[in-house]
């Protein structure tokens, strides 16, 4: 049987997948944030059919968001920690296999932060799905909307923005404007729910490669050296 095939170039593309991924992960969260912080926060003109117009305030009493926290977490962790962290890794990897016929130790320590990484995604989408489920279904009472009309917030429910926000868009709102922005940034919320499946998928399948590669190693005979060799070897060599 021939020596193991190096997975270093499957790994390189799907590393570049997870940190592109990541990055729409973080882009899409920071979207949702700035609406919160903006448009978000309303009022909202309500148009009832048998009753005077009123206000609501763009936010209800029992509103919850860390979620949205958690997986702007593991976006950063997957861009930065592994995506950057990743291609220092794979670029020692590849030097000490091209010039001195060994493996860099902190490719295996990488390794364990791919793992880590994966854990927080997984983390991450099961906190969301489960919020999400959780305060799915609601509906916003219009009588008790106008008895706590702007400035107060609506006290019932407990709901995530995106339920919030669907919710808000089955009322009459008066404006057409508003409307159109809360369903389109709905439809972002929703776009970073289920774009954690993709992070989660991709950091799967770059932890099973990396593992792959590493047991290959021990196939290949390929040992690790120590960080500092990995670092400081050019130098050495250049004074001998």
């Amino acid at each position: 049987m021939g020596p193991t095939r190096s997975l270093l170039g499957p790994i390189g593309l799907t590393l570049f997948l997870l940190a592109v991924d990541a990055a729409i992960s973080m882009g899409l969260v920071s979207s949702m944030v700035s609406f919160l912080h903006h448009n978000g926060r309303g009022p909202f003109a309500v148009a009832s059919p048998d009753a005077s117009p009123f206000l609501l305030a763009g936010e209800p009493v029992n509103f919850v968001a860390n979620h949205g926290h958690t997986t702007n977490a593991a976006g950063g962790t997957a861009l930065i920690v592994v995506g950057l962290g990743g291609s220092i890794a794979l670029w020692l990897e590849r030097r000490e296999r091209n010039k001195w016929d060994r493996s860099s130790s902190f490719f295996r320590i990488w390794t364990v932060l791919v793992l880590l990484s994966l854990l927080l995604t997984m983390a991450a989408l099961i906190y969301t799905l489960a919020e999400t489920a959780k305060t799915g279904g609601q509906a916003i009472d219009i009588a008790v909307a106008r008895m706590y009309s702007h400035p107060s917030k609506y006290p019932d429910g407990r709901w995530t923005p995106e339920n919030w926000y669907a919710a808000v868009l089955d009322l009459p709102l008066a404006s057409a404007n508003q409307r159109r922005v809360i369903s389109g940034n709905l439809t972002i919320m929703r776009a970073w729910r289920w774009n954690l499946v993709a992070l989660f998928i991709l950091g799967f399948v770059l932890l099973a490669l990396v593992v792959l590669e590493v047991l290959g190693m021990r196939k290949r005979g390929l040992q690790p050296v120590a960080m500092m060799d990995t670092l400081t070897t050019p130098l050495k060599r250049v004074d001998v």
